[in-house]
């Protein structure tokens, strides 16, 4: 008997589907060899970016008499032990703040800002004995009526404040922000005077502006005099004497244009 050979099927490759699928079989194998068998095909990007610019600053500042002192006042003293310490110093914080919230100040305005417990040794005779404890405290007051500033700091020291570290005349905040919001205004104003000027005198022409910087917008402490600073807080010596002078609030610009 005879052994029938087995029929292999072939696609009709008339008909637009066999087509289809045959070319698609083609290009995939054609795409596995080149990324199997060949180096990656580079690829590279150009980015053009404009950097003709053209810088000018300018600045702002705006001079107002301040409105608000800061004080920092210091309590430091020592004694047996850290309770009869800090029964003192304590003592002594709230009769500042009572007699000065008798002056007008607010309470929200008075604070405790460091406050410090150590002990102090005597190494005279070798051992480093304790001797007593020291506990030091600073008050921070922020007076907004600078009539009152000179009184606050009388009654401060009279009662009990031992130092002063520090004296600051500023503008309210909410008034600052205003200010330095003028001061911007009148540094942008003056840049643009000045980038007009010299590129006319360089016949450079200018285009739109592409960026803005600030630096430096501070306040310049305001100048002022305190008479008989020994003496403050030590008993003696005359009245507290703080002028207010004239505070500084600057803003410095500076404008990018491009140029044509």
């Amino acid at each position: 008997m005879t052994k029938c050979a087995k029929k292999v099927y072939i696609p009709n490759m008339q008909s637009w589907p066999a087509k289809v699928i045959f070319l698609t079989a083609i290009v995939s194998f054609a795409l596995l060899a080149v990324t199997r068998f060949s180096s990656p095909i580079p690829v590279s990007s150009v980015v053009t970016q404009k950097t003709d610019l053209f810088t000018v600053s300018g600045e702002g500042k705006i001079t107002v008499v301040p409105d608000t002192g800061i004080i920092n006042l210091g309590i430091n003293l020592m004694r047996p032990s850290v309770k009869a310490a800090q029964t003192e110093v304590n003592i002594t914080i709230n009769k500042i703040s009572a007699e000065i919230q008798k002056m007008g100040v607010d309470s929200k305005d008075i604070k405790t800002s460091e406050y410090s417990i150590y002990p102090e040794y005597d190494y005279r005779t070798g051992t480093g004995k304790i001797t007593g404890y020291r506990v030091s405290a600073a008050i921070t007051i922020k007076v907004r009526d600078l009539e009152k500033l000179n009184g606050v700091i009388d009654s401060a020291t009279a009662n009990g404040a031992n130092t002063v570290s520090g004296i600051s005349l500023t503008v309210d905040d909410e008034k600052k922000k205003d200010l330095l919001q003028q001061a911007r205004e009148s540094a942008i104003k003056e840049a643009k005077a000045k980038a007009e000027s010299l590129a006319r005198a360089a016949g450079i022409s200018l285009g739109r502006i592409v960026n803005v910087q600030e630096s430096g917008s501070s306040q310049t402490p305001a100048p002022y005099m305190l008479k008989e600073v020994a003496a403050v807080g030590m008993g003696g010596g005359s009245d507290t004497n703080v002028q207010p002078g004239s505070t500084d609030i600057t803003s410095n610009i500076t404008l990018f244009y491009e140029t044509k």
